[in-house]
């Protein structure tokens, strides 16, 4: 039976999420429709640049994220704090980027006066709205909303684009993450799409790299690599290593040459204490393995007990693919 979504967040645990939305039947609707010789490329443009701009309006970062021909994945860093320091006025500009707000909050960005009643109405919805902000499901509904209506107007048709709800996965320690993170990197590599992380287009890795050539720009929705400190806020590693890790484990899925490994292997994997097997199923068949909650088995019992389930969910893959020595 399919979980309430509020069931599985909980910034207690973890503020990482690794999210999925797949095109309805899965059908080639953003992509090249090889059965029907029909390009609809032009839509992973919207999607890179809607998760992008939606990303800076809420209380998050991008960890990663990759564009595929009939879905896309998502990493998300839920920035609770963020929203909780934001002004009333922040709040109210911020939501009235995706929505209309309320007559009182159109008063109230028009520096007009409000009675004590109508400030007591305001006050409440900028207290939902701030929640919304840094809620992933509503992160995830204003993407694929957006991009639904573009599509079917551009088909001239109505009716679902995106599948029920979106996947969502909460990821638990640092090994999920960066495995998670470079599983969704290497997807179109995978998949045959992209050569190498730098050519796959609409990709989070590709961002990246290209970034690296403009230092000057400031890419406030892409979460930034901190490596190992106390005080700042980010992804807790250097960028070198991760991208350094991705391009080994890319080379390796796509040649298995195991000969390889030993010579290639980055600094992050022996730090991690993550086995070489274990780390190349994490990095091919994330989906496959988990559902709600990834990490190291022992976390993942904790959290299982703490959300009160009566009946708590396998560990034994977490234990094979997470504990390994």
């Amino acid at each position: 039976m399919t979980l309430p979504r509020k069931t599985l967040v909980s910034l207690a645990d973890t503020p990482y999420y690794h999210c999925v939305s797949r095109c309805v039947r899965r059908a080639y609707l953003c992509g090249y429709d090889q059965l029907t010789a029909k390009s609809y490329e032009h839509r992973r443009s919207w999607l890179e640049i809607k998760l992008l701009k939606t990303a800076d309006i809420f209380a998050l970062n991008l960890c990663s994220y990759a564009v595929m021909s009939n879905h896309y994945h998502v990493v998300l860093h839920i920035r609770s704090d963020l929203a909780q320091a934001w002004s009333e006025l922040d709040v109210v500009k911020r939501w009235h980027q995706c929505f209309n707000g309320t007559v009182f909050s159109q008063l109230f960005l028009n520096g007009d006066p409000l009675s004590e009643t109508q400030w007591k109405a305001l006050r409440k919805d900028i207290k939902r709205w701030r929640s919304r902000l840094s809620d992933i499901s509503w992160y995830m509904r204003i993407v694929n909303e957006s991009i639904a209506r573009q599509a079917n107007k551009e088909d001239n048709c109505t009716g679902r684009f995106w599948e029920g709800r979106f996947k969502s996965q909460a990821l638990l320690d640092d090994q999920a993450l960066l495995s998670c993170m470079a599983y969704v990197d290497l997807n179109p590599i995978r998949a045959g799409m992209a050569a190498t992380p730098e050519d796959s287009h609409y990709t989070s890795i590709r961002r990246r790299i290209q970034q690296l050539n403009t230092p000057n720009v400031n890419d406030v929705s892409v979460e930034v690599f901190v490596g190992i400190t106390e005080n700042d806020i980010g992804i807790p590693f250097k960028l070198k290593d991760y991208l350094d890790l991705v391009d080994w484990t890319g080379r390796v899925i796509r040649d298995e040459k195991r000969g390889r490994m030993d010579q290639a292997l980055p600094d992050i994997l022996s730090r991690l204490n993550l086995n070489v097997d274990a780390w190349k199923v994490l990095t091919t068949e994330f989906e496959l393995h988990f559902q709600c909650w990834v990490g190291n088995e022992h976390i993942v019992r904790r959290v299982c007990e703490g959300r009160g389930y009566k009946r708590k969910p396998s560990t034994r893959r977490h234990e094979l693919l997470f504990n390994s020595p």
